[in-house]
């Protein structure tokens, strides 16, 4: 049985089986709809039930509350149509477009740039040439069949190895299988074979406007923002572009002279690093405190921007609430893409991270 979903305010229609969620079929129609990691976690989907009835599956309560349900919100990447329905959602232009591809890939190089975070550099077939916007993700397919996504950092321009950072959650079964952190077990190495799905996501740069650009990242939050940053500079985009990259510690800021040389060198482009749990051994004379909060410091009517966001998901559910409350940013505006782990869909401790 399938049920027909009509998008407002654009009127576009598909449809979508009843035991598919309302995301993956408009995926399958092309009908970009807004989504981040796919499992109720991150709340990028989020949007209003109008008429018809859903199944809200499994997800984060911060993600969806329970009063958020009451007033007919539900989040789209893990809700199936129980009739046909009517949704409210703003649309995304551009990444329907590209297509989708489950593709092998070798691992090229790893290279650790920090004590848990290795940048790995992966190599597609001859045959294969991968379209994607800066920002968007990969998932790799695992043998289990669990799925782990990660943030392109290369920009869509560049030739050879597609780059991506991963951090090390300890426990994680892919995170401990790349740093070799399980005794007996085997580590990640270079010539390993791979599988990704990708491009994913609809979080990248829309080159259609031309407010100023607050680039808002926390730990490897940084690998989309670097894409964006280097497809901007080669496409001649000339905007104002501010980043504010937060770590607890300075050795957070694994990539922090890639980002000063940017500020040497782009006429447009500020740079401001913020920690948050400064030691006396780090030397550190630089910005303290909560990265969003720098932002509010520095910019308490954030009405004319646009603001794009990665990391950790109390950073970016932080942001997200008090730019619009207390600097009157628009909600069209923001945009995000949060770092999710399994740990995050269940009560601390009871599960592990990705």
């Amino acid at each position: 049985m399938a049920y027909q979903v009509t998008v407002m305010p654009s009127g576009r229609t598909f449809e979508a089986a009843a035991d598919e969620t309302i995301l993956t079929a408009a995926l399958r129609h092309s009908i970009g709809l807004p989504y981040g990691c796919k499992n109720g976690a991150c709340g990028s989907c989020k949007g209003r039930v109008t008429a018809g009835g859903i199944e809200q599956g499994d997800h984060a309560l911060s993600a969806l509350s329970a009063q958020e349900k009451t007033e007919g919100r539900a989040l789209f990447c893990c809700a199936k149509p129980t009739s046909d329905i009517t949704i409210e959602c703003r649309e995304v232009q551009g990444a329907g477009d590209i297509p989708i591809k489950k593709v092998p890939c070798r691992v090229a190089t790893l290279e650790r740039v920090a004590d848990d975070v290795i940048v790995t550099r992966l190599q597609l077939p001859a045959t294969e040439r991968m379209q994607f916007l800066a920002g968007q993700y990969v998932e790799f397919l695992l043998r289990d069949g669990k799925r782990r996504s990660y943030s392109i950092a290369t920009p869509p321009h560049q030739e050879g190895p597609i780059e991506l950072h991963i951090r090390h959650m300890p426990g994680g079964t892919f995170t401990d299988y790349v740093f070799g952190a399980r005794e007996g077990q085997p580590a990640m190495k270079e010539r390993d074979i791979l599988r990704f799905e990708g491009p994913l996501g609809s979080f990248f740069l829309r080159e259609d406007s031309d407010k100023p650009i607050i680039l808002l990242a926390s730990g490897t939050g940084f690998a989309p923002i670097k894409a964006i940053v280097e497809h901007a500079v080669y496409t001649g985009i000339t905007r104002p572009m501010t980043l504010y990259w937060g770590g607890r510690r300075p050795r957070d800021l694994y990539m922090h002279a890639l980002c000063e040389q940017w500020a040497r060198e782009l006429p447009n482009f500020r740079y401001v690093p913020v920690i948050s749990n400064a030691q006396d051994s780090d030397d550190w004379d630089g910005r303290t405190g909560f990265v969003h909060e720098a932002v509010m410091e520095d910019h308490p009517d954030l009405s004319g921007f646009e603001v794009y966001a990665c990391g950790a998901p109390v950073m970016i559910n932080a942001a997200r609430k008090d730019f619009s409350l207390r600097c009157d940013l628009h909600e069209d505006a923001f945009f995000a893409d949060s770092f999710t782990s399994e740990a995050d869909m269940h009560p601390a401790g009871s599960a592990p991270a990705a």
